[in-house]
């Protein structure tokens, strides 16, 4: 079995993503400590740069499954390491451009990197598929 450290890596980076883009929408939204009775009715009343990032978080959360997936499905059928670090990194990358983007409203950018951090998990699960 190859050495797995960097695909753990990778999880946990993609699992603790999310999170930042939660403490930007709570912080320029002007959370305080009174509001974590109900963070989610905050976070839903939100405008401008805190509910965009607030929906960075929550499409960064939808899309973890898939990639979580399509990595370990690749480890487990042994895809080349190489090549699940390189499109793991890819996705990382992306999903932080992705949120960028999003915070500073550029809409069709958004879209395309969206586009692109998506064909890193599908590509990954189309190699496994070419293994079987």
């Amino acid at each position: 079995m190859q050495s797995i450290s960097g695909i753990i890596w990778l999880i946990i980076i993609a699992c603790l993503l999310p999170y930042v883009f939660t403490v930007i929408a709570k912080m320029a939204g002007g959370f305080k400590p009174a509001d974590n009775q109900n963070p989610r009715d905050f976070l839903s009343k939100t405008t401008g740069l805190s509910a965009r990032a607030n929906a960075v978080q929550q499409n960064s959360f939808e899309s973890l499954p898939l990639f979580i997936a399509s990595v370990l499905m690749a480890e487990y059928m042994v895809v080349p390491q190489i090549v699940v670090m390189t499109f793991g990194i890819a996705y990382i990358v992306l999903r932080v451009l992705y949120g960028i983007c999003y915070l500073a409203n550029l809409a069709t950018l958004r879209s395309v990197i969206w586009m692109l951090s998506l064909l890193c998990p599908i590509c990954l699960l189309i190699m496994v598929i070419k293994l079987t």
